[in-house]
């Protein structure tokens, strides 16, 4: 233990060094307030064993039970809503109606036919629009040269509505496959392009340098220092990019299809089939919670890979 003078003219410094000689802290006699101890993470059980302490709201099963309260209290207000006579069935059918009519196109074959081809159809279009607005996004993010050609015209691109494609898109692709997945790769590419472009943008120079120093250029640079750097960035972009994908599916479907769950709404909606109508809008609910939880699956791995 010795005694060193505070630069600040304080009071004297008690440095505590280890056996080797080492510096192991330092803390001031006059001149300090103590400060307040940590919360404790750790508790002790009853045999002395020290066990990490989790918090309540952090808990698997509360997150569940909690995620579930609010569609509970949704369907018994719908429940209650659609049975007091204040809506007419074809203007509020009842969850029973709803959930018949499900059965009824599942024993038809025309239920799960839908739902696997508009998931195909997001899914593609999400795989195809997120990979490139990665790449063009970390050319914009990482070039001043890019950043000026690409950044003015894609910002006008991305102020042009989603309905305002589709006429063009059926005049050059026919309505096929083709123009739907392409609506949908478009809806998909903006949100990752702008978020990877600006974060990229935002990168720790020094960090930057620090990996040219190891000996890091170029892709080996981007894949080891920047991209994982702006990591929480690209996530939040493939979350708002898989939901603008469902919702230029349903604006495809809805005018150039004749099978999906966009067409299921046009259609009940033709036919007066409310129920019908319920359903779709809760399939492509429930689907786009699924698919936003495979996004969330690939951050955990994501994070356990580059952390």
């Amino acid at each position: 233990m010795s005694y060193q003078n505070s630069p600040e003219g304080e009071g004297p410094l008690i440095v505590v060094g280890g056996p080797g000689g080492e510096v192991g802290s330092a803390a001031s006699v006059a001149g300090e307030r103590p400060r307040p101890a940590a919360p404790a993470t750790v508790v002790a059980d009853g045999t002395g064993a020290v066990v990490a302490r989790t918090p309540f709201l952090s808990r698997r099963w509360v997150r569940i039970v909690g995620g579930l309260v609010l569609p509970a209290i949704i369907l018994i207000v719908w429940q209650v809503t659609s049975t007091s006579g204040v809506f007419t069935s074809a203007q509020l059918p009842s969850p029973a109606m709803v959930w018949n009519a499900a059965i009824d196109l599942a024993q038809r074959g025309l239920l799960g036919l839908y739902v696997a081809i508009s998931t195909q159809r997001v899914l593609i279009g999400f795989a195809c629009g997120a990979a490139l607005g990665l790449v063009l996004g970390a050319v914009v993010g990482l070039s001043r040269l890019a950043d000026i050609l690409f950044s003015s015209t894609l910002a006008a691109v991305r102020a042009v509505p989603s309905l305002a494609w589709v006429p063009l898109l059926i005049l050059w692709f026919k309505i096929g496959e083709d123009s739907k997945i392409i609506l949908i790769a478009i809806g998909a590419f903006f949100p990752v392009y702008t978020t990877v472009a600006a974060s990229l943008k935002h990168v720790d120079r020094h960090l930057v340098e620090a990996g040219r120093a190891f000996g890091l250029n170029g892709i080996r640079l981007f894949t080891t220092v920047q991209l994982p750097y702006v990591l929480p960035s690209v996530i939040s972009g493939l979350r708002l990019a898989l939901a603008q994908a469902w919702l230029f599916l349903v604006a495809a479907e809805l005018i150039a299809s004749s099978m999906g769950l966009g067409f299921l709404l046009s259609d009940s909606q033709n036919n007066g089939r409310t129920d019908r109508l319920f359903l779709a809008i809760i399939l492509l609910a429930v689907l786009g919670k699924l698919t936003d939880s495979l996004v969330g699956l690939f951050e955990r791995w994501a994070n356990r890979r580059w952390a």
